[in-house]
C-alpha cells in the first residue's frame, strides 16, 4: 500500500510578518530547506484558504498556511554501473571527478547514463532536498566540462553547502585553453541571461541577465593560444564561455560561443582533437558542512586535455614546463 501524503501547517507569527511566503517554510520548518520549499510551492503542495500560493507572496501575521508533502514516487533514476572516479567520501559529503561528456543529472533527452546514475550505483545515501531527479546534486558543470563536484549525503549538508553557494563562499577555479593571449588578472563583470537571439546560448545582451564575475588569476602564453586559470565567484549557466567569448578570448573547442577553428598553422593542429571545450574544473573550496572546517580538492587534468598542453607547448619550445606547473 502507498504510504500517504504528509501534511503540515504553520501559522504566521509576528516576528515573521512581512516575510516571502519561502522564507518563513524553510525557517519554521524542520529539515525543509528554501529550494525544498520553493519546489513544493511550484508543484501546488502549499495553500493558503484553499488555494495555491506563490513563493513572492509576502505573508502577514496569523496566516495559516498549510503544506503537503508529496509520498515518496519510487519511479526516479535507476542505478547504473557507470564508470566515476570519487576524490572524497565521508558521512556528509562525496566529491567526485566528473568526465566530460556526462551530463549531471536526468533531463530531457538523458534519461540515463548520467552522473546521477552512477552515483546511485556507488554511494549509499544522498540528500533528496534536490528532487527526485537530482539526489545528492548541490550545483552542476555543463556537459562538455570535466573536474570536480561536491556531492551532498543528506539534508543538512545539502542546505549547507547551497547557502555556502548562494553567499559566494565557495572557491571555484578553473583551467582553460582559450584563443588569444589575455592579461592576467584581468575582471570580466558583465551580467548574463539567455541569449535573445540564440535560445541555447547566454550572453550580457539578456534583457534579465544576472550579476557574474569572472577572474583570470594566471597565464600561461603558447603560440596563438593561452593556458589559463580563472575564478568564478558567481555560478551562472556557461559563464565562464561567455565572458571569455565576449571578451575576445573564446575556449578552445567551444563550438557554440566561437571557440571551433579548422584553419590554423600547423603548430595549433592540437586543437583540432578537442571535440568537447577545453574547460577543466580544477579545484573547489568550501566549509566542511559538519565540522565547518575549511577544505579542498583538487582534480588534475584529463589525459584528452594534457596531451593537446603537451603537444601545445612542444609546438611553442616550453616542453620544460611539467604539466601541473604551467598554470599556478
Amino acid at each position: 500500500m502507498a504510504e500517504p501524503d504528509r501534511q503540515a501547517q504553520v501559522v504566521v507569527s509576528d516576528s515573521d510578518a512581512g516575510a516571502r511566503l519561502d522564507q518563513v517554510l524553510a525557517a519554521r520548518l524542520a529539515d525543509v530547506s528554501r529550494s525544498q520549499a520553493q519546489r513544493l510551492i511550484r508543484e501546488g503542495c502549499v495553500t493558503i484558504g484553499g488555494r495555491a500560493a506563490k513563493g513572492s507572496l509576502l505573508v502577514a501575521a496569523g496566516t495559516t498556511i498549510d503544506v503537503r508533502f508529496p509520498a515518496a514516487d519510487t519511479g526516479g533514476p535507476v542505478a547504473e554501473p557507470l564508470a566515476l572516479t570519487i576524490l572524497h567520501d565521508d558521512a556528509d559529503i562525496v566529491v567526485v571527478d566528473k568526465p566530460a561528456g556526462m551530463v549531471v543529472h536526468p533531463a530531457a533527452g538523458h534519461g540515463s547514463g548520467t552522473m546521477v546514475n552512477a552515483l546511485l550505483h556507488h554511494v549509499r545515501g544522498l540528500s533528496g532536498a534536490g528532487g527526485r531527479e537530482r539526489p545528492g546534486i548541490v550545483h552542476r558543470l555543463d556537459k562538455g566540462t570535466s573536474g570536480v563536484m561536491v556531492i551532498a549525503r543528506h539534508d543538512r549538508a545539502h542546505r549547507a553547502l547551497s547557502g555556502q553557494f548562494h553567499d559566494r563562499q565557495v572557491q571555484k577555479e578553473y583551467i582553460a585553453l582559450v584563443w588569444g593571449h589575455p592579461t592576467r588578472g584581468r575582471r570580466f563583470d558583465q551580467p548574463i541571461g539567455r541569449d535573445p537571439r540564440h535560445r541555447k546560448r547566454f550572453s550580457s545582451r539578456a534583457s534579465r541577465a544576472r550579476a557574474a564575475l569572472t577572474v583570470m588569476t594566471d597565464v600561461e602564453r603558447l603560440d596563438g593560444v593561452s593556458l589559463v586559470r580563472v575564478q568564478i565567484h558567481t555560478g551562472r549557466t556557461h559563464q565562464i564561455r561567455v565572458h571569455l567569448s565576449e571578451a575576445g578570448y573564446p575556449v578552445v573547442g567551444d563550438e557554440l560561443y566561437g571557440g571551433v577553428r579548422k584553419d590554423v598553422p600547423a603548430g595549433l593542429a592540437a586543437t583540432r582533437r578537442l571535440d568537447r571545450p577545453f574547460l577543466h574544473a580544477s579545484r573547489l573550496a568550501f566549509m566542511h558542512p559538519s565540522t565547518g572546517e575549511p577544505v579542498a580538492f583538487d582534480a588534475p587534468l584529463p589525459d584528452d586535455l594534457r596531451d593537446v598542453v603537451a603537444t601545445l607547448r612542444r609546438a611553442s619550445r616550453r616542453h620544460d614546463i611539467p604539466l601541473d606547473e604551467g598554470v599556478k
